[in-house]
């Protein structure tokens, strides 16, 4: 898959001078009130982070990881490995096992 060139700085400007953001909003709503909107999948680690009540830092401190990494993770641009991977997987069939140690 052929990656994008970035915009140059003029670039970017012409191309957001030349966007519509009302008209964009309104076709995206009449998009949803006629049941076409997509629903955007959620990472199984953002799943995890969520249900058992933690932030992105306390979450990333608790597995051992930068807030960058789980955020790559959580964006589907790296995947969790080894100790990681694990814990994540407790933590999605125990929840309070990470509170406990949050508290």
């Amino acid at each position: 898959m052929p990656s994008k060139k970035p915009l140059s700085d003029a670039e970017l400007e012409a191309w957001e001078s030349s966007r519509n953001i009302g008209a964009e909003l309104e076709q995206s709503v009449r998009e949803m009130l006629a049941g076409n909107g997509a629903v955007a999948p959620v990472s199984p680690v953002v799943a995890v982070r969520i249900k058992s009540g933690l932030s992105q830092s306390q979450f990333a401190t608790l597995l051992g990881v930068s807030v960058r990494t789980l955020q790559e993770w959580e964006q589907g641009r790296r995947q969790p490995s080894g100790a990681a991977k694990t814990l994540i997987a407790i933590a999605e069939k125990r929840p309070e096992v990470l509170t406990e140690l949050a508290a």
